[in-house]
């Protein structure tokens, strides 16, 4: 028995032919008495009598008939409410993401405006951290997804698709004799006063040991661990700051100017989600937004 038979028995019902039924529901007629007779076979009992072309209902049809409607309309409930989800007329209670420190003010705003267009009724959960608590808390799902920085390593109760890529930079306070080069090597930071983020963790001991190799002691003034407070800081005249040009072009400061660090170190950023868990569709749609907005962002920045 499927829902099909079910309509023609509510539709037999109403119309009491199988011309009408047919035209009614978009089939042949000899569609119709099919459905009807697979369905009089799969219950045994017969639900309409034949009288010269007519269709008479049995009292079984007429008893039946009550609870056929409750199944149909369940079944109408059902389409509807996936299409709403795939509409985002409706969603899951809530979409959690968990984003840098840095992303905070940059980005998901405009993100989130995007997605509140399609997706109007999704309430959504911002978490903002580093990318060592980001991973933990996508394998431990107490997020839907997040977007972190690649360490080299990754637990593997996260999948991470990389999407964004940067280089190292010096942002430097736009007086500073150094603005004036193309581009800054340890040498040239020698005795500069330094803002640093990451300590201990595998970019910034690959940035540590470049300046090992050259031979440069660092004079650290600052240690941090967000992108945008080693920049406010060197807007403000307090050091040197050596951050990611992904973050470094977030924000348009005069009071600063951002050059290349050399030798090149490079950064890549991913998306992340929990192995093996699937996303909802709403999930799936605000994941791929970030995933264009971060796309788009490089390229404009390459």
């Amino acid at each position: 028995m499927n829902f099909r038979q079910l309509e023609v028995l509510r539709t037999l019902l109403v119309t009491g032919s199988t011309t009408a039924t047919a035209r009614a529901m978009g089939l042949s007629q000899s569609g119709v008495s099919r459905l009807l007779q697979q369905l009089e076979s799969d219950l045994s009992l017969q639900l309409f009598a034949r009288d010269k072309g007519r269709l008479i209902p049995t009292p079984e049809a007429e008893k039946l008939a009550y609870d056929a409607e409750l199944v149909l309309s369940s079944i109408d409930r059902f389409s509807n409410l996936a299409q709403d989800l795939r509409s985002g007329a409706v969603g899951p209670e809530s979409i959690r993401m968990a984003l840098p420190h840095s992303l905070a003010d940059h980005l998901t705003p405009a993100l989130l405006a995007d997605f509140d267009k399609a997706f109007p009724r999704v309430r959504i959960e911002t978490f903002f951290d580093t990318s060592m608590s980001i991973t933990r808390l996508v394998e431990q799902r107490t997020v839907d997804f997040g977007f972190l920085r690649y360490e080299g390593q990754q637990s593997a109760g996260v999948e991470l698709e990389k999407v964004a890529s940067g280089r190292k930079v010096c942002v430097i306070p736009s007086g500073h004799a150094l603005a004036e080069l193309e581009k800054i090597t340890p040498k040239e930071l020698r005795g500069i006063p330094l803002i640093l983020i990451g300590r201990n963790r595998p970019n910034r001991m690959k940035l540590d040991e470049v300046f090992r190799r050259a031979g440069v002691p660092q004079n650290v003034k600052i240690e941090t661990h967000s992108n945008n407070s080693a920049f406010a800081f060197a807007a403000h005249g307090l050091g040197v700051a050596i951050i990611s040009s992904f973050f470094a072009n977030l924000t348009r400061d005069p009071k600063v100017v951002v050059r290349p660090f050399d030798p090149p170190l490079t950064q890549e950023f991913g998306l992340a989600k929990a192995a093996g868990v699937p996303l909802s569709i709403a999930a799936d749609a605000l994941i791929k937004r970030l995933k264009q907005m971060l796309i788009s962002m490089e390229q404009e920045t390459a």
